[in-house]
Parts: structure tokens; C-alpha cells; sequence
């Protein structure tokens, strides 16, 4: 790939142009942007409530909008609501709505369309991915058109951070997901699955001036190597998730800007705690213990990114630092996989596919790195579209991404018997009690405890193997402005395309 994307270079005159300035002085209004991103298939989708892949991300945070939302620095801020406030007990949750939002029919966003949305996510027939999250949620009350109760079943002091998720867009109350409708600053044009998703200026955002852009288009590709090439051909404007070990390459051309952001995301390794080999224990540590976490992110991310240790919520208050960092011990490992039954080693299946940047590369270093200990590891590499078929979170050892959250939401997501995504099917019963007691912990303090003892509990038997968070790396051409560093792992400034805007002619 550094061959083909240098000779593309070359050619496209990288050597030969000036350097271009950067953009300053107030955003322009107008112009297309074009967005390309690896990934995506037949099973793509425009559901506000049912986002898998990157491509379906990026179109839910166009199109809709949640009561809150996590900026760049990660800090829990107003979006569709103006305040969300616990009573005393925080099984109450007083959500009061910002007023005079419409949707992209005309229609006044209400606290009737809040609750419409609310019982859409959690339809016990038909749980959208959200729904793990709400299962402490026995109504939601409409006081009037703009101010509502959240009545919980359990003492919930983060509720808030739960409304912050990109996947509780507000719809209305006949929301169709065949002709999306939502608050979001572009309009559904069109949309081919797998292909391309073409979205127009809300003429009626509510946010004073944006969206800046006439349009928005979001290019689906099949590898980075073809993203890369219609980056330097100028087929688009914008790249999201650039292989790490390209940025030096994509520096070299005058015309591209880079974006490398420090987040919290993660491309774990996931293991079935409840099939062999993985349903005991010491073949799960045997295998953390094969991982040299340095010479992963050095050879992965190309050093852009930071060491792992078998925990995510990197950024939450209760985050247990206190852990020793794990390092490479082969000879532990071989002493575990013995006492495991394995002497001789033991052969596995490992499933990959490119999801997201780093992942196919880190199964292929991992293989290397478990010979040492007697693991042989067959990758099996699949497209996307099988990877998140009817497979997904089936496979005995796999991998998958992860963006940035605290440590309660991502429990809740993928750490339950109950979540949408448990791939390691965990399912330890004093983890569990752990984290039931932190939910419904008022005080901080005690609750970041609890936090840090279940955390201390999946570092020690866990399914999931955290080697490391890399850095998110974009890249655009120097017309583009508006982007910004962001720490929620989501591309392209978390996606928020509102506030960027084209300069000049290009």
C-alpha cells in the first residue's frame, strides 16, 4: 500500500505543489462535501436506533439528533434537551426540551415524538441496540410539549450518560426508517446500501447558522487502499480512519491536512468465555499473556496510540489505574496453558475482517506473537458484511471496535447477559452485582469504587483482550474546514459534518 499510495503521489504532482495555506477567517456557507469510508454492505441501514458499522454511524448523527451528546472533549453537553436532572433518589430524571426544533417534515419536535422514541428502543418485541441501557426505564411521562419525566425502575445516578448515546436519536411518533425523518442538520436524499448516501442542508436547523453545507455525501469503499487513492485523486474531500501507518505517506502530499486525535476506542480481541478452549480461565490469561502491547501499537498504529491493559472506560473517574500494567510473559503462559490441558500448545481460529483501521493487522501480529507460546492461530478473513451477518457475536475468537464510552454505558452495551453486543458472552455474577450497585450509587466516590472492583474482576478473568487505544487518524484536503480533534474514537470529528464548511474553489 506505501508503494501505491507514493506512486499516486508522484504522480498527482505531490513534490511539485506549494504547500497550501490553511483556512482562516469565518466559515463559508455552500459547497458539497464528500466523505469516503471503508466498510458497509448490503446490510447498511438509515435506522436511527440500530447503527452497526462506521457508514451507519455517520449517517445517524447527520440525520438525528439524542437529548444529549458527548463533544470533542468528551464532556456530557445539552442537544435536544436543555437539562436533565435526578431527584433526590435519581429514580426521577426531569428532562426539560429545548423548544422550536422541528423535524424534517415541518413537524415541531414534542415531548409526545420523546416518548414515542423511547418506547420504539425499548418494544419488547423489537429492542433496538439501545435498549440494553434502558432496561432500568419503566416510563416516560409527558408533563407538557416540552418537559418530561424519566421514571426508572432503580436508582440511577448516570442516567444522563445513557441519553448522551448517538443510537437514541429522536424520531417522531410515525417515524418510518424507510423515509428517515429527524432533527439532524441534513436531509435524507438517497441511499444505496454499500454504496453512497446523499444528504441537503436542514434549512430549518435550530443551531444558529448550521449546517454550512449544501450537501453531504458519504462514499462507501471496499479497502484503504482505494480510500487513500480517492483522497489524493481528489474523488473526495474527507477520509475517516486512516490506517495509522500511512500518515507519514499522506503528510508528504501539501494539498492533505491530518487529523490524529488521542481517544478511548479500542479493537479488542473477543473470546467465548462459555465454549472451549475459552470457557477456562487460564487459557484466557494464557492468551492476554502472549500479547507484547508495546510492539502491538508500535507495529499496528505505527506508535500512534497508547498501551492497553485488558480494560475499557479509559476516560471514567472509576477507570481502575491501580492495576499492574500487563506485560508479554510466554513462559507464564506456556505454565497456564499446560495446567489448562494444553502442553503441546493448542490451534485456534481467529475471525477478522476490516471493520475499522488496525484490526486485520492486529490479528496478523497477535499470530506471530503466540507462537512463541505454542498457539497456533489460523486467520480467517472475511468482508464486513459477513463479519456483522448472521454470525456476529457467535464466533469463538474474533475481534471488533469499540468507541469511546465510560465504563457503566459500555457495560451495558456489550458486558451483560442482556446487551446487543455481549461477544464474549460474559456473564460473571459478582461482576454483575457489582455493577447493578454502581448504577444505583449517588455518590461518586463509592460509585467509582464499585466501578474499579468489577473492572479489577473482568482484568483478572475477562473474555476481552485491550492491548491498546489508538489514535483516530483522518485526513482532508486543506478547503475543508471545520474539523476538529476529537476524543469519542468517532471519525471526522465525531461526525458532526454541521460545523464544516468548503473554502474556495476546489
Amino acid at each position: 500500500m506505501a508503494i501505491g499510495v507514493g506512486a499516486l503521489l508522484t504522480a498527482c504532482g505531490g513534490t511539485a505543489v506549494a504547500q497550501l495555506p490553511a483556512l482562516t477567517g469565518p466559515p463559508q456557507r455552500g459547497g458539497i462535501l464528500r466523505v469516503g469510508l471503508v466498510g458497509g454492505g448490503a446490510a447498511d441501514t438509515l435506522d436511527a436506533h440500530i447503527p452497526v458499522g462506521t457508514t451507519d454511524i455517520a449517517r445517524v448523527v447527520n440525520l438525528y439528533e439524542a437529548l444529549l451528546y458527548r463533544d470533542e472533549n468528551f464532556d456530557l453537553k445539552p442537544l435536544l434537551a436543555l437539562s436533565a436532572t435526578p431527584s433526590a433518589d435519581a429514580k426521577t430524571w426531569t428532562v426539560r426540551l429545548r423548544q422550536g426544533v422541528t423535524f424534517h417534515n415541518g413537524h415541531l419536535m414534542t415531548g409526545r415524538d420523546v416518548a414515542s422514541t423511547f418506547a420504539r428502543i425499548t418494544d419488547p418485541e423489537n429492542p433496538k441496540s439501545g435498549a440494553s441501557s434502558l432496561t432500568i426505564l419503566d416510563e416516560v411521562v409527558v408533563l407538557d410539549d416540552y418537559l418530561l419525566e424519566f421514571r426508572l425502575n432503580t436508582p440511577t445516578a448516570t442516567f444522563d450518560d445513557s441519553l448522551g448515546q448517538y443510537s437514541l436519536g429522536i424520531v417522531p411518533d410515525d417515524y418510518d426508517p424507510q423515509n428517515p425523518v429527524g432533527t439532524g442538520p441534513f436531509r435524507y436524499e438517497s441511499f444505496t446500501a454499500g454504496q453512497r448516501s446523499v444528504f441537503t442542508r436542514n434549512k430549518n436547523y435550530w443551531q444558529d447558522n448550521e449546517p454550512y453545507l449544501d450537501e453531504l455525501r458519504i462514499l462507501n469503499f471496499s479497502d484503504d487502499n482505494a480510500l487513500i487513492n480517492a483522497l489524493l485523486s481528489t474523488q473526495v474531500d474527507a477520509i475517516g480512519q486512516v490506517p495509522l501507518a500511512l500518515l507519514e505517506v499522506l503528510k508528504t502530499d501539501p494539498r492533505v491536512d491530518i487529523l490524529n486525535s488521542e481517544t478511548g476506542m479500542w479493537l479488542p480481541f473477543t473470546m467465548r468465555v462459555d465454549r472451549a478452549p475459552f470457557d477456562d480461565v487460564r487459557v484466557r490469561q494464557a492468551f492476554r499473556l502472549v500479547v507484547d502491547r508495546e510492539e502491538m501499537v508500535e507495529q499496528v498504529l505505527s506508535g500512534h496510540g497508547t498501551v492497553g491493559n485488558d480494560m475499557y472506560g479509559l476516560y471514567d473517574p472509576g477507570y481502575a489505574e491501580n492495576l499492574p500494567q500487563r506485560v508479554q510473559d510466554i513462559d507464564r503462559a506456556k505454565e497456564l496453558l499446560a495446567e489448562a490441558g494444553y502442553p503441546d500448545g493448542l490451534e485456534v481460529e481467529l475471525v477478522t475482517a476490516p471493520i475499522q483501521a488496525g484490526v486485520v493487522e492486529a490479528a496478523q501480529v497477535f499470530a506471530q506473537q503466540a507462537r512463541a507460546a505454542g498457539i497456533t492461530v489460523t486467520i480467517r478473513r472475511v468482508d464486513t458484511t459477513t463479519f456483522f451477518g448472521d454470525d456476529y457475536l457467535q464466533w469463538d475468537f474474533a475481534q471488533d471496535f469499540w468507541y469511546t464510552r465510560n465504563f457503566l454505558p459500555q457495560v451495558d452495551s456489550g458486558s451483560l447477559p442482556t446487551s446487543p453486543y455481549n461477544e464474549t458472552h460474559w456473564a460473571n455474577p459478582r461482576f454483575l452485582e457489582l455493577v447493578e450497585q454502581a448504577k444505583s450509587t449517588i455518590d461518586p466516590t463509592q460509585r467509582n469504587e464499585l466501578i474499579t472492583e468489577a473492572q479489577t474482576i473482568e482484568y483478572d478473568e475477562g473474555g476481552y483482550i485491550i492491548w491498546g487505544y489508538p489514535n483516530q487518524a483522518d485526513a482532508y484536503q486543506r478547503y475543508v474546514g471545520g474539523l476538529v480533534p476529537n476524543g469519542t474514537g468517532l471519525p471526522l470529528s465525531g461526525f458532526e459534518f454541521r460545523r464544516v464548511w468548503m473554502g474556495g474553489q476546489h
